[in-house]
């Protein structure tokens, strides 16, 4: 007879227990290193590891000789770690005194549950080095890079400016924003159990490469007494704003162009849209006088008229549609050369008439009215050049005195180098060439011709002509001693907003001209916006011209000339 064993109950039980468990976890461990084991692997190197995105550092923009106009400074971004803070509030009365941002809107982004938060980005070096003094827990700062622009509002309409994150935004920043940008290149960061990035063994060390370098054709010196120019005119004249466009006739480069009022691209947040717009060619005004010249063009090239042609002014007054047309000069007989150079409404609405609608409306085209330019500038209009069956039967006669007509002061200065170029419209451009980050050229610019709207002989008669407009005619004082110049003056109404008619008190003023006559190196054309004084074109916008050739000139090396007698017109 044999003893039972009074605990082989238990031992039976907890050999089945052990069993059970180890089954569990072998089970476990099956589904974790079979079942589940991509997801598993995923998961751990999201912990683990951590992709970021860097880009080269932004390419620089210079003017045609070298000299930087922008380019990417180092500064310092602050950012904060949330979980690391004990108190989100004193870290952020303390941050705010020194960045000059409201307490409210930082401690809000310290008490978010994020392991990472921008504080404030891109900030001045001092604020940075004041923070680097302080002993505050969960709060860092890293180096960023910045577009910074040396010379300040100095050609700010024509560069624009970048955005926060490096993108451009306005001008020629966002034009060749493509260019400019550095690679992007994808880097894994290793995280240790800590958080702790540390670099992967055998990570490559050279970074992404730099973004491309743009030179313009807009010279620095010429840029800056072009501003200049037009700054003091604006406020000597009290006008809401002006306008001033140097151009290289023969090719179209664009030597300088100048906007009143300017803005700062290092600081653009505190001002609008409006105040960065490029007005030389988003914005469409009515040219009066100045547009008698491109109809003297196709009377010339058609041979309606000629120098020497004699126009009857009905002594200042010529009824038209039901309407009036008056001259400032009451004028009788003149030749179609003083028509011009005494800036004859009459004259011009009846050398208009003869050419008729049709023709009329060609050459406009031609000269490039009516169609975008196509310069390397981003946001150009075309203007406003209505079809001749949408005219109405004044239509003809106002757009001889530059009126139903809209252009941009781009398109005017682009078709007044036709005619000192000898008849070639021309593709105005402002980058000359792109370099890579090894100095290689990758874009060279060559001048582009469009088209011919006139010929030779068309533009040599009319520069006889214009030349004599500022001799003895309403251009005289855009005279520069020892030089011959040749342009035109223009005064016109605008329209007021609020009554929708044209406004007895606002003009623009302008002149459209180049120099030498004989010769022509520069275009120039200057607008001057709402001059609360004197408003005509010979007086707020004839002098600025002068004043901006008579500098730029012997800085290009262009010598003065002898004078000479003009073949005028016979009076």
């Amino acid at each position: 007879m044999t003893l039972s064993d009074p605990y082989r109950s238990r031992r039976i039980v907890a050999a089945f227990v052990l069993m059970l468990g180890f089954a569990i976890v072998l089970f476990r461990l099956f589904t974790l290193q079979v079942l589940q084991a991509a997801e598993l692997t995923v998961k751990a190197e999201r912990q683990h590891r951590k992709a970021v995105t860097v880009e080269g550092e932004r390419g620089a923009i210079y003017d045609r000789r070298g000299k930087v106009l922008a380019i990417n400074v180092e500064v310092p971004s602050v950012f904060g770690v949330p979980a690391s803070l004990d108190d989100p509030s004193a870290v952020a009365r303390d941050l705010g005194r020194i960045l000059h941002v409201r307490v409210d809107e930082i401690e809000k982004k310290l008490k978010q549950e994020r392991s990472f938060v921008w504080i404030a980005r891109k900030l001045d070096p001092e604020q940075g080095r004041r923070l680097e003094g302080m002993p505050l827990e969960g709060i860092g700062i890293v180096m960023e890079g910045r577009r910074f622009y040396p010379k300040g509002p100095l050609m700010s309409h024509v560069l624009g400016f970048a955005g926060m994150d490096g993108q451009g935004l306005e001008g020629i920043e966002r034009r060749y924003d493509p260019y400019l940008r550095g690679e992007k290149q994808m880097v894994v960061l290793q995280r240790d159990a800590l958080g702790r990035t540390v670099f992967p063994k055998g990570l490559n060390e050279q970074g992404p490469a730099a973004g491309h370098s743009v030179t313009l054709t807009i010279d620095e010196v010429i840029q800056y007494i072009a501003e200049k120019e037009l700054e003091e005119a604006v406020a000597a004249s009290g006008a809401k704003g002006g306008i001033v466009i140097v151009m290289e006739p023969r090719t179209g480069a664009i030597l300088a162009m100048a906007l009143a009022p300017r803005f700062d691209p290092n600081a653009v947040r505190a001002i609008s849209a409006d105040r960065w717009r490029n007005r030389v060619l988003t914005d469409v005004y009515e040219p009066g006088s100045t547009m008698k010249v491109f109809v003297a063009a196709a009377a010339l090239e058609e041979k309606v008229m000629t120098p020497g042609t004699l126009v009857f002014g009905e002594y200042g007054r010529l009824a038209v549609a039901n309407t009036v047309i008056h001259d400032h000069d009451k004028s009788g007989w003149m030749t179609f050369a003083q028509v011009l150079q005494r800036s004859s409404n009459i004259g011009m609405v009846k050398t208009a008439l003869t050419l008729g609608d049709n023709r009329v409306h060609r050459y406009l085209r031609a000269f490039g009215f009516g169609e975008r330019t196509e310069i390397d500038l981003p946001g150009e209009t075309p203007g406003l050049v209505k079809e001749p069956r949408d005219w109405g039967r004044r239509s003809l006669a106002s757009i001889a005195i530059g009126q139903e007509i809209g252009v941009t002061p781009l398109q005017l200065i682009t078709a007044v180098s036709v005619i000192a170029n000898g008849g070639w419209l021309m593709k105005p451009y402002v980058v000359s060439e792109i370099r890579d980050g090894g100095g290689q050229v990758v874009f060279q610019a060559v001048p582009q011709v469009r088209r011919r709207p006139i010929s030779p002989e068309t533009a040599q008669a009319l520069t006889g002509i214009l030349e004599g407009a500022v001799v003895r005619g309403t251009g005289s004082r855009s005279a520069i001693p020892s030089y011959r110049v040749a342009g035109k003056t223009g005064t016109a109404q605008k329209v007021d907003p609020e009554t929708g008619v044209y406004s007895p008190t606002l003009f623009v003023g302008s002149f459209a001209g180049y120099v030498p006559a004989d010769d022509p190196r520069l275009a120039i054309l200057v607008v001057i916006d709402e001059p609360q004084a004197e408003s005509w074109g010979g007086v707020v916008a004839a002098p600025v011209f002068r004043r901006v050739a008579e500098q730029a000139l012997p800085y290009l090396g262009v010598m003065s000339q002898q004078p000479v007698k003009l073949a005028l017109a016979v009076q």
